[in-house]
């Protein structure tokens, strides 16, 4: 696990402290359908007939509209460039679930979720997999996860000592439009994020980046598959170390 680098609490927001902190090394699980290679290269001859259908595709895609020009809810100058795997931290934040938010983002902007530890995001993943798969009736399911390391820092409201708080409440129901407005709230005061213990296991710690210039030196880890035969724990397999 990644320890932090504590200064301490600097002034408080909501009632709770905002601490300036640096996590050198976050752990971030993603399915490995988002890293592959572009689902065009198969389609075309060369490389100049490739860019010719990324246009057409950047037409649609919310991550190359963002950077071109923004959208609602993220402005392209707050997007990163230039950067190893820039386009998946700008996709992070351009893609948003409409009709799904989550705890600390709306149905217009996306964020960068991240634990401390592997154990932590393996909890995470798997319950909203298997809130998924509730609602579509499937049973059955394999999805192979790639970790993605990266480096956090600078002033977040802290929430470690705040389980009670509605926010943190593990009905998306009730926890998530409390969440959403605090995370308005904090990005108002030009926080990095939120610092919070994990919903979906016990002593696990998570953090939001809430900008993207938040999230540094992003890498890519391993890959794990979490296969489902019935039932809500899957069975996990570490393909890649």
């Amino acid at each position: 696990m990644s320890m932090p680098s504590v200064a301490g609490s600097e002034r408080a927001l909501a009632g709770q402290p905002v601490v300036t902190e640096a996590f050198a090394k976050t752990v971030r699980l993603v399915t490995t359908a988002r890293l592959r290679e572009s689902v065009l290269k198969p389609l075309v001859d060369d490389a100049k007939e490739l860019e010719e259908l990324a246009e057409i595709e950047g037409a649609t895609s919310n991550r190359l509209v963002a950077q071109n020009r923004g959208i609602e809810g993220i402005g392209a100058k707050e997007l990163i460039y230039g950067v190893p795997h820039a386009a998946f931290i700008n996709a992070s934040f351009a893609y948003a679930k409409p009709r799904a938010p989550n705890r600390f983002n709306g149905p217009s902007r996306g964020a960068w979720y991240a634990a401390l530890d592997t154990e932590t995001c393996l909890a995470e993943v798997t319950y909203h997999m298997n809130a998924f798969l509730s609602l579509s009736g499937l049973g059955h399911a394999q999805v192979d996860y790639s970790q993605m390391f990266a480096s956090l820092a600078g002033a977040f409201l802290d929430l470690r000592g705040a389980a009670h708080e509605l926010c943190l409440d593990p009905e998306p129901a009730r926890g998530y439009p409390a969440g959403n407005a605090l995370a308005e709230r904090v990005r108002g005061e030009g926080l990095n994020g939120i610092i919070y213990p994990s919903v979906r296991r016990a002593g696990g710690t998570c953090i939001v980046a809430l900008w993207p210039h938040a999230v540094q030196s992003v890498a890519q880890g391993g890959v794990f598959r979490l296969t489902w035969n019935g039932t809500p724990e899957p069975d996990i397999e570490l393909l890649v170390a």
